[in-house]
C-alpha cells in the first residue's frame, strides 16, 4: 500500500508535466502555422523561399557586405579619422602611393618599401609552402592508403595537428625553437652551439613554412586520400595483368584519376597561402625585421597597430590582395573547366 501511493503522485506528476509539454508544443505550432499561413498569403508561395533566406541575407549583408563597400570608400579617401564621414575624398591616391616605384624588383625604390617587402615575402612563401604542401600531402596520402599496421591509428595522428588552434600550434613551435628551447636544449647537449631559430631571417622564413605545412597538412591529405580511395582497385589488376609497374600504375593511373582532388588541394593551398596571417603573427610577429611580413600582417599593421593610423593605406592593400585571390580563381575555374 505504501509503495503505491508514493508512486502514484509520482505518475500523476509525469502525466501532468506530459500534458503540460505537450500543450506548450501545441501552441507553439499553432502559432508558427497562423505565422507563416498569413505570411504566405502576403507573399505568395513562390515568396516564402525568399522570407526564409532573408535572415542569412541580413547576417551576410551586416557582416560581409557592408563591411566590404565600406573598405572600398577607406581605400578612396585619406587622413587618420576613423570615422567615413571625417575623411576627405582622395581618389586613387593611395592605390598609386602603394604603387609608387622605380623598379618593382627592389623595393628599396619604393614609396611603400615595406608593402613590398611583404608583397615579396608572400611570393616567397606561397611558392615554397603549397609545393611543399602538395608534394608532402601526396606522399602521405598514398602511404596512409596502403594496408598497413595502424592505418586508422596514422591517419588520425595526421589529421590532428588541423584542430589545434593556429595560435596555439605557433606557440607551441615557439616554445620549442626559442633560444632556451627544446630543440636548442638537444643541440647543445650533442655539444653544438645552439641555433638562432627565431632571429635568423633565413631560419625564421625555413620554420615560418615548416611550421605552415605540419599545421594544415591533414586536411589536404585527408582530401588526397579520399581521392585515392574512390579508385576502382579493378583498374590497378588490369593493369598489372598487363605488366605494369608500381611506378607506371602511378603515372598513367593514380595521378590523372587524382588530378581533380590535386587541382582542389592546390587552389585552397594557393588561397590560405596568401592570406596566412595567424600563425605567423603568433610565432615571429612578422620579424626578424620584416624577414617574415606578409600582406595580411602589413594590412593589420598599418590598420591597428600603427601609432599613426593609416586606414587609407590598409584598405588599398587589402584591394590588392583581393585581386590577386580573385586571380587565383579564376584560375581555378578555368583549370575545372579542362579537366570536365
Amino acid at each position: 500500500m505504501t509503495v503505491q501511493t508514493v508512486t502514484n503522485p509520482i505518475k500523476m506528476a509525469g502525466s501532468l508535466i506530459g500534458l503540460g509539454i505537450s500543450s506548450l508544443l501545441g501552441i507553439v505550432v499553432s502559432a508558427f502555422d497562423l505565422f507563416f499561413g498569413s505570411l504566405q498569403r502576403i507573399v505568395g508561395l513562390r515568396g516564402m523561399p525568399y522570407v526564409f533566406v532573408l535572415p542569412n541575407l541580413l547576417i551576410f549583408s551586416i557582416f560581409i557586405l557592408f563591411p566590404m563597400l565600406l573598405n572600398f570608400w577607406y581605400a578612396a579617401t585619406g587622413g587618420i579619422e576613423f570615422f567615413p564621414a571625417d575623411r576627405p575624398f582622395v581618389g586613387s591616391n593611395n592605390l598609386e602611393q602603394l604603387l609608387a616605384c622605380e623598379s618593382f624588383l627592389d623595393p628599396n625604390t619604393c614609396r611603400e618599401d615595406r608593402f613590398w617587402r611583404a608583397v615579396f615575402n608572400s611570393i616567397g612563401y606561397v611558392v615554397a609552402q603549397v609545393s611543399i604542401m602538395v608534394i608532402l600531402s601526396l606522399l602521405t596520402a598514398l602511404v596512409l592508403n596502403r594496408s598497413i599496421r595502424g592505418r586508422a591509428f596514422f591517419r588520425s595522428v595526421f589529421f590532428y595537428p588541423v584542430l589545434l588552434s593556429p595560435i596555439v600550434v605557433a606557440l607551441i613551435w615557439k616554445w620549442i625553437l626559442q633560444e632556451n628551447g627544446v630543440l636548442n636544449a638537444i643541440i647543445n647537449g650533442f655539444g653544438f652551439d645552439k641555433a638562432p631559430f627565431l632571429v635568423d631571417a633565413d631560419w625564421a622564413r625555413f620554420w615560418v613554412v615548416m611550421i605552415s605545412v605540419w599545421a594544415f597538412m591533414g586536411f589536404y591529405t585527408l582530401i588526397l586520400l579520399a581521392g585515392l580511395q574512390a579508385i576502382p582497385t579493378d583498374v590497378y589488376e588490369a593493369a598489372s595483368i598487363d605488366g605494369a609497374s608500381a611506378w607506371q600504375s602511378f603515372w598513367q593511373i593514380t595521378l590523372p584519376l587524382l588530378m581533380p582532388n590535386l587541382l582542389v588541394v592546390l587552389v585552397l593551398s594557393l588561397i590560405r597561402a596568401v592570406q596566412v596571417f595567424d600563425v605567423v603573427f603568433a610565432f615571429t610577429g612578422g620579424g626578424p625585421g620584416t624577414a617574415t611580413q606578409f600582406l595580411v600582417q602589413f594590412i593589420y599593421d598599418n590598420g591597428f597597430t600603427s601609432a599613426v593610423k593609416r586606414y587609407g593605406i590598409a584598405a588599398s592593400a587589402s584591394l590588392l590582395m583581393a585581386g590577386a585571390l580573385v586571380i587565383l580563381t579564376l584560375f581555378q575555374l578555368r583549370l575545372s573547366r579542362q579537366e570536365d
